[in-house]
């Protein structure tokens, strides 16, 4: 396939250590022109990553982006199309997270995990779909990153479960939608992953419920998504993935 017609977008990719970061430089190494967002970064975070990714001799560029901002997707899809080029791939793995708990959750604390968990990621996949047919392009690939929500509780993140969660149906029903148009959507619960947020005492409580003797790392995540990211995956959409590494919850 020409390369010029490999591009994909990641969403949230703001530390080396992330799941975004992983998915971004597994795409490259399979030949995908990357475009990240990213919020929120240290400075020159962007000049920085590029260069890692074109490395793998593809074309990188990265947009500071508020994906609260409800007119966000928009000024994704026209920037991604102008600079890198036409995307058949997009990886919705942006979210936002804060502790809360019934008695600390409030309207405040709602709309700021709907804006990025849902609008930004349901407005970025129906963008992605309207523009698609006009690209041209052998196939499309929408994969959105869960957490597992309907698996088992989290109590303390009432606002992240709930707007996380939501993901799921979205994917199901958009997948049937947009079937007729080449695009597959599916999503990936990577299970409790060792990138930005653990430290040592989260990871040794982690550690005795993987089966496999070690928590999943950003780069389990990646290689699933670059399978979904590819055409071998051309029948498998509708799906959410629990690649947990057999992880024990209770």
């Amino acid at each position: 396939m020409d390369q010029q017609n490999k591009t994909a977008i990641v969403t949230g990719v703001s530390s080396h250590k992330g799941i975004g970061a992983a998915i971004c430089r597994k795409l490259a190494s399979r030949s995908f022109n990357i475009f990240f967002t990213y919020w929120d970064a240290e400075p020159h975070w962007e000049k920085e990553f590029c260069k890692v990714i074109s490395e793998s001799g593809v074309a990188c560029k990265g947009l500071e982006a508020d994906l609260s901002d409800g007119q966000s997707a928009e000024k994704v899809l026209e920037s991604v199309a102008l600079t890198v080029g036409k995307p058949m791939v997009l990886v919705n793995n942006a979210a936002h997270s804060t502790r809360d708990g019934y008695l600390d959750l409030d309207a405040k604390t709602l709309d700021a995990h709907y804006a990025v968990n849902m609008r930004a990621v349901f407005l970025l996949c129906t963008e992605f779909s309207k523009r698609f047919p006009e690209w041209k392009l052998p196939y499309g690939r929408i994969i959105n990153m869960t957490s597992g929500q309907e698996l088992g509780p989290m109590p303390g993140e009432l606002a992240y479960a709930s707007t996380k969660a939501a993901i799921t149906t979205f994917t199901r029903s958009l997948s049937t939608e947009i079937a007729h148009l080449g695009i597959t959507v599916n999503a990936i619960n990577p299970g409790p992953t060792d990138s930005t947020w653990m430290n040592a005492e989260i990871r040794n409580h982690l550690l005795p419920k993987f089966p496999a003797g070690r928590i999943g790392q950003p780069e389990d995540a990646a290689n699933l998504a670059a399978f979904l990211a590819s055409e071998d995956s051309k029948w498998v959409t509708g799906q959410v993935i629990h690649s947990e590494g057999g992880f024990i919850r209770g």
